[in-house]
């Protein structure tokens, strides 16, 4: 399932993840997954949250650069090489996986994967025809 993701940069210094964590818990937004990578001097913090396009609009209210992408969220089986099946199948498309990282959800017995890669639509639909990526909504935005 294609699913929204904010990318927010923000400067490396102590102090500024916790104002983008608290800047969304003030506005009422729950976060459901995270991944910070950084550089330097800037960092790039991904967030899935349940209300994606306030959290923009907040975030733009504030003056942080934040941008919105599409990333495919998947379930995959919570257990020792679940991400495997997944990997290979993209794999086995020849699809390259730009970034990705593991989350929360409600689904019991499975772990949400967020994956980020060169072709959205045709991996989506390659994991959807491979049994993967039947999520709910509710699953990943934990409405």
């Amino acid at each position: 399932m294609i699913i929204k993701q904010l990318s927010v940069f923000l400067e490396n210094k102590p102090g500024k993840l916790c104002e983008m964590v608290e800047t969304l818990a003030n506005n009422g937004i729950d976060i459901s997954a995270l991944s910070l990578a950084d550089t330097a001097e800037y960092g790039v913090l991904r967030l899935i949250v349940d209300k994606p396009d306030r959290a923009k609009d907040v975030f733009k209210e504030e003056g942080v650069i934040v941008s919105v992408n599409s990333v495919i969220a998947v379930a995959m089986d919570d257990a020792i090489g679940g991400s495997v099946k997944i990997l290979k199948v993209l794999a086995d498309a020849g699809i390259s996986i730009e970034y990705m990282y593991a989350c929360v959800g409600k689904i019991s017995g499975k772990a949400l994967m967020v994956v980020r890669t060169d072709n959205q639509e045709m991996a989506e639909e390659i994991l959807k025809n491979r049994g993967f990526g039947q999520i709910n909504p509710a699953d990943i935005y934990r409405i």
